[in-house]
């Protein structure tokens, strides 16, 4: 059986996700340190981890295979993830792959130290628009679709 695995203590597309897992009969795994509201719903599992730096982003790498889309804005977890065969997307729909892996985690890497070598920078994101959510049920639909035929 496919599964979604989200990373989702802050994951703002959790009920869309729900609605494209469904309509793929796919298992869906929201994995997080606590503090979300249970789903009722027959594919849906609550995991819920201990309190801990990167503990649900351990959960979800230890799983993570070739019949799973993984769902998360977490660059280095992405990696991991896509080292073992997963499909993995961020929250605007945004694929990472094997070909893009790379450039995504040097980017992180370096806005890191460009953040650290200036406290005084600010680093205001775009919002989170209906496009985005758009583009996150397309690219959802796309990666199960991939991942049933086996990746």
């Amino acid at each position: 059986m496919i599964r979604v695995l989200v990373d989702a203590d802050a994951c703002p597309v959790k009920a869309e996700a729900l609605r494209v897992a469904e309509r793929h009969g796919a298992e869906i795994h929201y994995v997080a340190n606590g503090g979300l509201r249970p789903v009722d719903h027959p594919l849906a599992r609550m995991v819920y981890v201990p309190e801990g730096p990167d503990e649900a982003d351990k959960w979800i790498a230890d799983r993570a295979g070739p019949a799973d889309v993984v769902v998360t804005a977490d660059i280095p977890l992405a990696a991991k993830c896509v080292a073992a065969g997963a499909q993995v997307l961020n929250h605007t729909g945004e694929p990472f792959t094997p070909a893009n892996i790379g450039q995504k985690l040097a980017t992180r890497d370096l806005m890191a130290d460009l953040r650290a070598a200036d406290p005084f920078r600010q680093g205001g994101g775009k919002g989170f628009s209906k496009a985005d959510r758009s583009r996150f049920l397309d690219a959802l639909d796309r990666a199960l679709r991939t991942a049933r035929r086996g990746g």
